[in-house]
């Protein structure tokens, strides 16, 4: 039986991926139909309130923002800041992952323009954030958090935590309102808005899932727990739900549950040694699932689906769920 990986694992897998934990999960007992009804929640609305410019707030989580001056130079230690400073057309002064050289974003040799804060997603290292003098400093609360003290009196933290898309579209808010650029923020939260509601209204009756994971130790993404799967039970009949810190999934019960489409995210730590979905393919249960059988595999990238987390990498997701899942 393959299992999913513990919440450590993944914790460690989240240093080159997401920074925060995916935890395993299991599918529901429910007939199909009941599920799709219960999971895919209230019908999206494409309004948008007014954004108003201010240097003071208390963001989407509760934690209160203040800076002395609209900021110029903003170092992002994470993949949701670089994903909203590009919708609200700012590029950022350093940061320390690669989703800006998707073409969806920079492309490839504008990213190389941005400089790269050494130490990894885990541990980047103090006196290179402040050797670019940043007026903000945006990073994810649970991993970057430790690093407040030093940065105090030097620039301004902003520790975020998103857990579904409804936080990412908040902080987007937030982050538009404090550098004023007002109407992109407004714009982007309509374009995802807009594009969401369309999804839904198309939802597809197909059993999907999200994998992650290097080898046969793979995991399930959870509506609970990932940002990119909370859109999922919008789009089509999305069972798995997290079964917590110690929670574990098997091959066997994605067999049993019929899954339709898979999209699986490559997650390794150094050089690439091998697709998600090659390595589960040695195992012959891998080849009795339905969406294997009829080619319906999608390796899609991590940078985007596991990390982006805003509302620029999940339209990505968007557009490539929903032609998956026709």
């Amino acid at each position: 039986m393959l299992r999913a990986p513990s919440r450590f694992v993944r914790s460690c897998v989240a240093a080159a991926v997401v920074g925060s934990v995916l935890a395993g999960c299991g599918a529901s007992a429910e007939p199909a139909s009941e599920r799709r009804a219960a999971g895919a929640g209230p019908r999206t609305d494409v309004t948008v309130e007014p954004i108003e410019a201010t240097r003071e707030l208390t963001d989407t989580n509760g934690v209160r923002i203040s800076l002395r001056k609209e900021p110029q130079r903003i170092v992002c230690l994470f993949a949701l800041c670089d994903d909203i400073l590009t919708e609200l057309g700012i590029v950022p002064t350093a940061t320390n992952n690669a989703l800006l050289a998707h073409p969806g974003f920079l492309g490839e040799e504008k990213a190389k323009e941005v400089d790269v804060i050494p130490g990894g997603f885990i541990a980047p290292e103090v006196e290179a954030i402040l050797s670019h003098k940043p007026d903000l400093v945006i990073g994810l609360e649970d991993t970057h958090g430790k690093l407040a003290p030093a940065l105090k009196g030097a620039t301004t933290f902003w520790p975020m935590q998103p857990e579904t898309w409804q936080d990412s579209v908040g902080y987007l808010r937030d982050a538009a309102a404090l550098t004023g650029r007002t109407a992109e923020g407004e714009k982007a939260e309509k374009t995802f808005r807009t594009k969401l509601a369309e999804a839904e209204r198309a939802r597809s009756d197909k059993t999907a899932i999200v994998i992650y994971g290097s080898d046969e130790n793979f995991g399930v993404a959870t509506p609970e727990t990932d940002v990119a799967a909370s859109l999922f039970p919008k789009l089509a009949d999305y069972p798995w739900k997290s079964r917590g810190v110690e929670g574990s999934y098997s091959l066997e019960e994605i067999l049993a549950a019929d899954v339709d489409v898979i999209f699986s995210e490559t997650i390794s730590f150094g050089e690439a040694d091998g697709k998600l979905s090659e390595k589960l393919a040695r195992n012959p249960l891998w080849g009795k699932i339905p969406a294997v059988q009829n080619g319906d595999v999608h390796e899609v990238n991590s940078e985007v689906w596991a990390k982006g987390r805003g509302t620029r990498s999940l339209g990505i997701v968007l557009d490539e769920a929903t032609a998956a899942l026709r």
